[in-house]
């Protein structure tokens, strides 16, 4: 796989009947890295990445990739170096997970090319990849979340595209599972040089793993850089509207974004009063036998 491809945004406005989502955005994809896009619900990351991804044409502006705009190449010709995991996607009744990976691989097939021993071995390495080998011949709707959401990234991986954008790809996953997902792209993305780009809710997962960070907000670039650069405390007051406190997670080393809720601050002692811890008292004495009403 090649890391060099170029991916870009300019001058971008997009938008849904007469309600625009996205105004004048610039923005460059680092070639070979992560990069993860971030801000406030409808503030257009989705419409950003369907766009990128040739399912949305913009009002105004490109999307360019190595030069050519993307809404003008013919979709197979994309689909064999971009893909796209769009958020909740939906598998066919009954389909099984080899069938529903083989699917990645219908951007490589034609008329005059029908599957072949290559198209297997991209589907048997797309379920190595994310453990899912054991799985094949079972129906996907029988599956748990953490389990069909690595069924449809090998499905995206088998296709074999050096750039790979997720919608979301740990939404409605247990925190196990989302750490799992996170951990299998940014294992594709060291060991092939896949460009991935995403969308997260979680400001801090998205620190963690990010090599490039994208804050949206209201459908324009706030701010771009390294998760040092980009996750600061005021950006998080810009974009979330948020008050909060950044420190460094002991962890990874990247910001960690703790946020101060109205009920959750704790005062500051007093340095010249001794420290002392009251004992719990309960509203009411409870003696044995009775009940709290």
């Amino acid at each position: 796989m090649t890391t060099d491809h170029q991916l870009t945004a300019e001058d971008l406005t997009l938008g849904y009947g007469d309600r625009t989502v996205v105004s004048s955005l610039d923005l460059a994809v680092p070639p070979g890295a992560i990069t993860v896009i971030v801000g406030a619900n409808a503030c257009g990351k989705s419409t950003l990445l369907r766009s990128m991804s040739r399912l949305l044409a913009p009002r105004e502006g490109r999307v360019v990739l190595d030069g050519k705009e993307v809404h003008r190449l013919p979709a197979k010709e994309l689909a064999r170096t971009l893909g796209l995991l769009p958020q909740s996607p939906v598998a066919p009744e009954g389909i099984t997970v080899s069938d529903l990976v083989g699917r990645g691989r219908h951007p490589h097939q034609s008329m005059f090319s029908r599957w072949n021993e290559k198209d297997d071995a991209a589907v048997a390495s797309a379920l190595e990849a994310t453990a899912t080998e054991p799985l094949a011949d079972r129906a996907v709707d029988e599956l748990s979340g953490g389990q069909r959401q690595r069924v449809w990234i090998a499905m995206a991986l088998a296709q074999q595209t050096d750039l790979l954008l997720l919608d979301e790809p740990t939404t409605f996953l247990d925190a196990s599972h989302q750490i799992e997902v996170l951990d299998l792209l940014t294992d594709l993305n060291r060991s092939r040089g896949t460009t991935i780009v995403m969308v997260l809710h979680d400001l801090n997962l998205a620190a963690r793993y990010a090599d490039h960070l994208i804050a949206l907000a209201d459908g324009t670039l706030h701010a771009a850089g390294s998760p040092a650069d980009v996750l600061t405390e005021e950006t998080v007051r810009a974009v979330f509207g948020l008050e909060s406190r950044v420190v460094e997670d002991p962890v990874s080393g990247r910001p960690l974004m703790l946020p101060i809720g109205r009920h959750h601050v704790r005062e500051r002692p007093d340095p010249q009063e001794p420290s002392r811890v009251e004992p719990y008292q309960s509203e009411a004495p409870v003696t044995p036998g009775s009940a709290r009403k």
